[in-house]
This record gives C-alpha cells, sequence and structure tokens, in this order.
C-alpha cells in the first residue's frame, strides 16, 4: 500500500499505521458523515489514521474526540489532523478506553473496532491489535456506550457481515436499537462482507435496510459507490 492517501480535502499519511485506508472504512465514514444529524460533540473510538474522524469533519460542524491506544496510530493520527483544515475542532486523545476518564458526554460515536475475534494472527503485533479483539472485544465495547452518550445518543459502527447479528444482540441488552444498516458486498456474485450499522436509544417504527456494491461484473466502480464517495474521492467529479 501506498504511504498516503490523498483525498479531495485532505491527506492520509499512513505509514506508521497498521491498517491502512481501504474502501470499506471509506464508505463508512461517508455513509455516516451524512448521519450526524447535527450533533455538537462526536467520539471516534479507535481512530487509527483519524480517517473516519476527518471525514466526518469534512461534512459536519462539531467537536471531535479521537482516541487511539496504539502510540504509532496516535503520533499519526495527530500529525494529519493537525495538517487538516480541521486541526482545531479535533482533539486526539492517546488512552486505552477502558481506563481513560472522558470529561464529556457525546451525541454521537462512530468506531472501525477490532474485526477478527477467531481468525488467524499477523506476526505483526500491530496489526494483531488492530483487526482482532483481543484488546477490546467487541462485548466490552458495546457494554461501554451507554456510559459515553448522551440521552438521545447515537452509534454508528463497521464490522465483517458474520458479525452482525451478535453486534444487534449485544447492542439490544445495552438498550439500543438498530435504526439503518448498510451491507456492503465486492461484486454482484459476492455476499456481503461488510455491515455498517447506525443505531439509538429510541426504538424506531422501521428499520431501513440498503447494500452497496463496490465493483460492477465487468469490475468498474458502481454509480452508487461514486455518488457515495464523490465529495472525498480525487478522481470522482460527479
Amino acid at each position: 500500500p501506498n504511504n498516503y492517501f490523498r483525498f479531495k480535502q485532505f491527506t492520509i499519511q499512513q505509514d506508521r499505521c497498521s491498517l491502512k485506508v481501504s474502501t470499506d472504512s471509506s464508505i463508512f465514514g461517508a455513509w455516516t458523515a451524512g448521519r450526524l444529524n447535527g450533533a455538537a460533540n462526536v467520539l471516534a473510538l479507535g481512530t487509527g489514521t483519524g480517517l473516519l474522524t476527518l471525514m466526518l469533519a469534512q461534512k459536519n460542524r462539531a467537536q471531535f474526540d479521537a482516541i487511539e491506544l496504539d502510540e504509532d496510530a496516535f503520533d499519526q493520527a495527530v500529525d494529519n489532523i493537525q495538517a487538516s483544515p480541521w486541526g482545531t475542532s479535533i482533539r486526539a486523545i492517546h488512552a486505552d478506553l477502558r481506563d481513560h476518564r472522558f470529561n464529556k458526554k457525546y451525541d454521537f460515536i462512530i468506531s472501525n473496532p477490532p474485526f477478527f475475534a477467531s481468525s488467524l494472527r499477523s506476526p505483526s503485533r500491530g496489526i494483531n491489535r488492530a483487526r482482532h479483539d483481543e484488546s477490546l472485544t467487541l462485548e466490552e465495547l458495546i457494554s461501554l456506550l451507554p456510559a459515553l452518550l448522551e440521552p438521545g445518543g447515537r452509534f454508528s459502527i463497521l464490522l465483517p457481515f458474520h458479525r452482525t447479528g451478535d453486534l444487534e444482540r449485544m447492542a439490544s441488552a445495552e438498550g439500543f436499537f438498530l435504526q439503518e444498516k448498510l451491507l456492503i458486498r465486492q461484486t454482484p456474485s459476492h455476499k456481503p462482507f461488510r455491515s455498517v450499522s447506525l443505531f439509538a436509544q429510541t426504538n424506531p417504527t422501521t428499520t431501513v435496510s440498503e447494500e452497496l456494491t463496490i465493483r460492477d461484473k465487468d469490475g468498474n466502480e458502481t454509480t452508487a459507490l461514486r455518488q457515495m464517495m464523490k465529495d472525498y474521492y480525487l478522481r470522482v467529479n460527479s
């Protein structure tokens, strides 16, 4: 992967981060950016390069906190944030979510948490911590959210598709209701491989469920993807 990824309004340097910019994380950021609904205080859990926080900041006037445990990723996120147009509205926090004492609650929380509960480990300790729930399990993460959110607060989360059912059960146990879900496919012939879910503390009359396919049967980016990413990707103009 390249050591950087340039978007229309900011650049992500990523040479010190175990996990790089990906299409599914970019979709997650763009999708969530349109759903903050005027949130004043936003928290990014496990900010990594700072990608998701910067994508949200591009579209929303809010105060953002971005917490990251890994020291190299934290330092890189700070650099990316300071080099962006939104450095004054984003505060990076180097801490373990489980131990940090937050001085406020949040209207919205976004997280791309450790993915793989039982898959093979990488030789890289940084990749293991970023990809696997060995440092913070999904269940622990969901259990912490009620104390971090304002009444009426919401959160969005990106996970592998096969963990979606687990997430919904855990969220329900903590008093959250699924509001919207986006399933992501690589191509029309592939099954969904990622899910993006939006939860709130109010029970909706209906749950909105949609799908997004990244590439068509000929290998070209779909119109839906291009439309979603038009304000972010350099190569998309309409």
